[in-house]
């Protein structure tokens, strides 16, 4: 062939693939009247009512696999599609569902995901403003992305016969679907899934299946939660091949009777059986516990719809708890003479849930629920979840002492309910409605009778779905929508279908459309004054704790009060999982990126207020979860006389024996254990206690603090947990202490004191400090020729702000504190050698204000002893009327790099504040300055240690400096200063500042060459009530006009043990 006939060849080839597609650029194309997607009262177009989630199967074992992929009754249609992104409904491919469209210019899409996530367009983060203008029911038209998803599948041949329907778990925000050019249906409600019978679209063959989607249509009215804004099939897509003769739909009822002993079981059942052999189609239903059949149903069905009832009484039935997840298995047959048609399996717990006498009851039982709220949200994949990140929660939660989830502000996936039936978790399923941006007034949607249809539509979607799921033990009907005659429905509603659970939704506070009191952010003053009316319906907060960057200070405080009032059964800390996306800066570092990190800077944004969980948005652990673990404990330890050595121990659990747990105990001091042994025979039923005894006859070492640590252990596996897993721990402090005599100081070596204009210089033997007089600091301080410092120290007022410091106003109320050490001018200088063993430098500020005015006076006197030892007395008085609170009392030092050890004994190993401390224990504990550092999401204060006796900061041969307080300090190190950790204003407070609000994230702050340490009195409390005004608790904030501290500094060398040095009293 020559080159000319080769040509011809391809060209002709060329032209008759060209002739495949056809050019619909010309082609109009009708909108639907009214469009859906911008009318309120229209939420389908031919979707298939909603039912219980099941899945048919062909066999036992394979309903049994916990892998619904395991069905030959389904076809996934998950993985690759071609897609197409336009910035508008109209300048969106209208023709695209037809076959010749020419696609061949479109990219690739992975399914399920955010086409977000997948580089199409960009993530949004808002909070309660809605991400388009408020002109509901419409939607902007300049910028509303629409994603067209297509490609082709084949139904399977043994499917024939069958009813085929098209499966899209969850979409965002709507979906029309076509099937080989036909208009299928549509569907709005983002979390819930939209089925659709698409048996008469098929051919035999390749098929084809278009899916487009908006950004927004008139349900995002609905969907203003705050979370990231983002599109796409999130959830699994699959075909279902439904025979005949099919369950449609099926109904559970598991609960107790009045004795709360004996199961009442009910099965209804809607059955289609149609076809030739509808005469011997028969359902089976059978009832296992562990494998062993419990009870037995059989029904011969009637052609055409058939409602089957099956109901039973199973005495002392195994109940179903979060504590003790005990489950049955209903496993649904429907045969066809000797041919099992489709198999299903469903978990069945014996369970009541109900208010009464003003109490939320389990089982009877009165039960704390100790719960977060969590949001579909993973690092890397947005909205998508995969099995293994759901496991991972459900065991960090068990871990950490969480019994309950709430599900903000939607339903999650399926796989999520199964799981917490599995391994304990209860739930409360929560509508997908939130109107928030609407506000509560006359323009909420909930007011808005137009709007009904879209309320009840949701809460049914939401029933149907999950209604068989022993998990869920109350019903939301929303979030932060406002009150009104559609949530009156939507909670009539319920009560119709469900007299086995109470429903809530927290915008009724106290009408009578919910059946808990269920506020969020309720201060403790108005808690404790509710609980005081002998209320008739329990007070359970639906938010509470904002978890915000560092914070969940206090925590221990709400829980003194809850248990102290039967009205109070706990809340839902907000929440769950920092909502922070993976992204890549222009070097290849990974950070966290929030609100207004992604897309042109016009995007609406509120920054990093997504960022509010318990753990990083990578599920490693943060140390306010260590805290609410300690806080959430069921088992309780008081002392009683720790002189004799009995403490009591108390079940606060509501159905578990505390038979399932080793209690161990052990005496420390100074790191070392001295004594330890076991309680045995704590065989405590709920509610109960015993007083044990703990062996406490030790020879005490004189200057030596010592402990009780009592500790509880899973004896076995229980839920996802391993044996011997710790879940509850208790230190108290023993009264035993020997104290050491005091040191002669005159025979401390001699000092010399070399004073001039400008400086003084104290040496003594192996070592020298020395100071600037005109800047009042200490400059140097050497053991031999080794330079211990790089600067300092100078007093310090200030944190890098917390996210619950920008909330309440600090970063403005008490700025005037923030470099008031570093501008300190020098007052007065005195040095005088008190003894020929003794030097003493004392310097006098004057603190001012940016306008130069004085506002307090600060004093340190720093005694130099022949021994090494420098002791630092420090005093600070506000002199100026009308000042704000500081922030924190204390001095930073810089040393150098190579001091990168930090051995303390005080409260930890976690970072910890004096309003969330009741989960560290003291101890001796050696760490790494490097892992004082905690990523939180933006960049603030962290690594503070309170309660700490003495800090070592040294290299790796142990040669550095020991810092003793006296008695007691915080502190905290760092290879960074301050001011890395610090954001000048929130990142979404542009309109509240003149000053532009920067994004600042981990990969912002780098190491530097250098250690900071800070030496402080104290800094205030984190807070936690909430972070957009709470300030931290007054017992846990510096309100006072005048504080004094000391602390003693010493250099150490290689070989001495700080915890001797620490000891000595001079």
């Amino acid at each position: 062939m020559n080159k000319n006939h080769y040509l011809l060849l391809v060209a002709m080839l060329i032209a008759m693939v060209s002739c495949k597609y056809k050019d619909y650029s010309k082609v109009a194309f009708t909108e639907p009247s009214p469009a859906p997607w911008e009318t309120q009262t229209i939420s389908q177009v031919n979707k298939m009512e909603p039912h219980a989630h099941f899945i048919p199967y062909a066999t036992i074992d394979q309903a049994r696999s916990e892998d619904k992929w395991q069905s030959p009754m389904l076809q996934s249609l998950n993985g690759m599609w071609k897609f197409n992104l336009a910035q508008n409904p109209s300048e969106r491919p209208y023709w695209f569902f037809m076959d010749d469209f020419d696609t061949r210019g479109w990219k690739d899409i992975k399914v399920p995901a955010n086409w977000e996530i997948e580089g199409f367009d960009y993530p949004i983060y808002t909070n309660v403003k809605f991400p388009h203008k408020r002109t509901p029911p419409k939607i902007q038209e300049h910028y509303n992305p629409v994603g067209s998803y297509k490609r082709t599948f084949t139904i399977p041949e043994n499917w024939k016969g069958n009813d085929v329907v098209l499966h899209i778990g969850a979409a965002s925000s709507m979906v029309n679907v076509w099937v080989n050019e036909q208009y299928v249906g549509y569907s709005e409600d983002s979390k819930t899934p939209a089925e659709f019978n698409i048996t008469q679209f098929l051919k035999k063959g390749e098929n084809s299946l278009a899916i487009e989607i908006f950004r927004w249509c008139d349900g995002s009215y609905l969907e203003d939660q705050d979370f990231w804004r983002m599109s796409g099939i999130t959830r699994d897509i699959y075909l279902v091949a439904r025979a005949q003769q099919q369950v449609q739909d099926f109904r559970v009822v598991s609960v107790l009777d009045s004795t709360y002993l004996n199961g009442v079981f009910s099965l209804n059942i809607d059955v289609a059986n149609n076809g030739e052999n509808a005469a011997v189609t028969v359902v089976e239903a059978v009832l296992n516990d562990n494998g062993t059949a419990v009870q037995n149903f059989t029904k011969n069905l009637d052609a055409g719809q058939n409602n089957l009832v099956f109901e039973a009484t199973l005495p002392n039935v195994k109940q179903w708890s979060a504590e003790i997840p005990n489950l049955y298995e209903l496993i649904i047959t429907v045969k066809n003479g000797e041919n099992v048609v489709e198999v299903i399996r469903q978990d069945v717990g014996f369970r009541t849930s109900e208010i009464k006498n003003g109490n939320l009851l389990i089982n009877g039982k009165y039960v704390y629920l100790k719960g977060a709220n969590i949001h579909e949200h993973h690092e890397k994949t947005g909205h998508y979840q995969d099995r293994e990140t759901m496991l991972l929660d459900i065991k960090l939660m068990k871990l950490h002492n969480l019994n309950a989830v709430r599900t903000s502000h939607y339903p999650e996936p399926e796989l999520w309910y199964e799981l917490c039936n599995k391994y304990g978790l209860y739930l409360i399923d929560e509508a997908n409605i939130e109107s928030h941006g609407m506000g509560y007034g006359k323009e909420s949607l909930a007011k808005d009778s137009t709007w009904m249809d879209a309320h009840l539509y949701r809460t049914k979607n939401m029933w149907e779905r999950d209604k068989n799921q022993p998990s869920v033990i109350i019903w939301s009907l929303g979030n932060e929508a406002g009150n009104g005659v559609n949530f009156h429905a939507t909670y009539d509603y319920l009560k119709s279908v469900d007299q086995t659970r109470p429903v809530q939704y927290e915008g009724a506070r106290l009408d009578t459309n919910t059946d808990i009191f269920c506020p969020m952010y309720a201060r403790m003053g108005g808690m404790e004054q509710y609980a005081k009316t002998n209320p008739t319906r329990p007070l359970i907060q639906c938010e509470y704790a904002h978890a915000m960057g560092n914070s969940v200070g206090n925590l221990q405080d709400y829980w003194t009060l809850i248990e102290k009032y039967p009205a109070l059964q706990g809340g839902f800390i907000w929440d769950w999982v920092d909502q922070g996306l993976v992204k890549t800066d222009s070097v290849g570092e990974c950070f966290w990126g929030y609100g207004g990190d992604f897309g042109p800077d016009t995007v609406p944004s509120d920054g990093n207020f997504c960022c509010n969980g318990l753990v990083s948005p990578d599920r490693s652990v943060k140390p306010q979860l260590l805290e609410v673990k300690k806080v959430y404990q069921y088992i309780g330890f008081k002392a009683v006389d720790l002189k004799k050595g009995t403490i009591e121990i108390k079940n606060k659990y509501a159905f578990l024996n505390l038979s399932t747990f080793d209690f161990g105990w052990e005496i420390v001091g100074d790191g070392q254990v001295v004594k330890n042994g076991t309680f045995s025979d704590v065989n405590l039923e709920p509610g109960q206690t015993l007083v044990v005894s703990f062996d406490n006859k030790f020879e005490p070492v004189a200057g030596v603090e010592y402990f009780l640590n009592v500790k509880a252990k899973l004896k076995n596996n229980w839920s996802l947990l391993d044996a011997g897993t710790e879940l509850a721990a208790e230190q108290f402090a023993l009264p035993v202490f020997v104290a050491v005599p005091a040191v002669n100081k005159a025979a401390f070596p001699a000092v010399n004191v070399q004073d001039s204009e400008n400086s003084v210089t104290i040496t003594g033997e192996g070592f020298a400090v020395a100071f600037d007089k005109k800047a009042g600091v200490m400059t140097s301080f050497k053991k031999g020729d080794a330079e211990l410092l790089k600067s300092g120290p100078v007093p310090n007022f200030w944190r890098a702000p917390t996210d619950n410091d920008f909330g309440n106003g600090l970063h403005r109320r008490s700025r005037v504190w923030r470099t008031a050490g570093e501008t300190r001018k020098v007052a007065n200088v005195a040095v005088a050698q008190k003894a020929k063993n003794s030097a003493e430098v004392v310097f006098k500020f004057d603190l001012v204000n940016d306008s130069n005015e004085v506002i307090a006076s600060y004093k340190s006197v720093y005694t130099v002893l022949g021994s090494g030892d420098v002791l630092v007395d420090n005093s600070f008085k506000m002199t100026k009327a009308d000042l704000p609170e500081i922030v924190r009392m204390g001095m930073n030092l810089e040393m150098p790099r190579k001091y990168d050890q930090f051995t303390y004994l005080g409260r930890g190993p976690q970072e910890n504040y004096q309003d969330r401390n009741t989960g560290a224990f003291v101890g001796l504990y050696k760490q790494t300055v490097a892992e004082q550092y905690w990523k939180y999401v933006r960049p603030q204060e962290n690594g503070n240690k309170t309660d700490v006796r003495w800090v070592a900061v040294t290299d790796t041969d142990g040669n550095g400096l020991l810092f003793t307080g006296l008695p007691l300090l915080e502190v905290s190190a760092h290879h960074n200063v301050l001011t890395d950790f610090e954001s000048e204003i929130r990142s979404f407070d542009n309109q509240r500042d003149l000053t532009p609000a920067v994004n600042r994230h981990t990969n912002d702050v780098k190491p530097r060459d250098l250690t900071s340490v800070n030496i402080d009195y104290k800094q205030m409390g984190v807070g936690g009530d909430d972070s957009w005004g709470a300030r931290t608790h007054d017992e846990y904030r510096l309100t006072g006009k005048e504080y004094k501290y000391s602390f003693r500094m010493k250099a150490i060398g290689a070989g001495e043990k700080p915890e001797e040095l620490a000891k000595l009293k001079l």
